[in-house]
């Protein structure tokens, strides 16, 4: 078997057959090698066209301040007895709530705007200094009653008359403003517009301008509820009475605090 002569005609035909499918399968892995830089290039330029290109932005504060005159006002009295027994002291605290009350509607205040709260009964105890000792002294019975006013100019009558016909104590009188939310939006706009300025005069120093807002945080809202108080004592005579100035406590801020991002331009 030295040459071609002496291998039979069908085992040459088959070794010739075997030698051009080796060419054949060398050929095509050449060309799937010599194609993958192609490929990985062409991957690249699509990673490329689709990213999103970095857009320029500026974040600033705004805070809105709002004032108004409040034209609302929550009363809390309180009614306080004592007695020995404590059902006595709960029926005297009772008739003592019930003079106020009545009292108050004289003035046209409306039922729906009165409301008697809570009602507690505990025992007294005084130290006695002289004989070093705790001693019982009977029961507290305590009641709040509760007076909204629409009207301030019916507060120094209503103090009066709750603090002669049976109210010993006032807690305090709450102001407040009955269009609330039409204030909270006020003082929101007027955040955003002290935003939007601070980033104009930032940027006008830079030669740029602002753009359209990218993100809108509202961060915080003071609404104040201011309380006065005063002193009982000098409450108990009509002829005693504060005016309606006496009573006023200025005007309400409002205040509201946002973050704004904006693109620049």
């Amino acid at each position: 078997m030295r040459n071609g002569q002496d291998v039979p005609l069908f085992q040459r035909r088959t070794y010739q057959k075997e030698c051009g499918m080796m060419r054949c399968f060398y050929s095509i892995v050449a060309l799937v090698i010599g194609a993958l830089p192609s490929l990985a290039a062409l991957g690249q330029v699509v990673r490329v066209g689709t990213e999103t290109p970095a857009v320029p932005t500026i974040t600033v504060q705004g805070e809105g301040v709002v004032r108004v005159q409040p034209d609302r006002a929550t009363l809390r009295f309180a009614i306080v007895t004592r007695d020995l027994d404590p059902e006595r002291a709960r029926q005297r605290n009772a008739e003592a709530a019930r003079r106020a009350l009545n009292a108050i509607r004289t003035l046209g205040i409306e039922p729906r705007y009165l409301h008697l709260e809570t009602l507690t009964l505990h025992p007294v105890r005084e130290y006695n200094p002289s004989r070093r000792q705790w001693e019982e002294k009977g029961y507290e019975v305590r009641r709040v009653l509760r007076v909204e006013l629409t009207d301030l100019d019916r507060l120094p009558a209503v103090v009066a008359l709750a603090v002669q016909r049976g109210a010993n104590r006032l807690q305090g009188i709450q102001y407040d403003v009955s269009n609330r939310e039409e204030i909270r939006i006020a003082a929101l706009q007027a955040a955003v517009q002290n935003a939007r300025e601070k980033a104009r005069q930032m940027l006008t120093v830079l030669n740029r301008e602002v753009g359209n807002p990218i993100r809108v945080t509202e961060q915080a809202l003071e609404f104040p509820r201011p309380v006065w108080r005063a002193d009982l004592a000098a409450l108990r005579t009509t002829e005693a009475s504060p005016e309606p100035e006496a009573y006023a406590v200025g005007d309400i801020e409002v205040r509201a605090r946002v973050e704004i991002t904006f693109s620049i331009r």
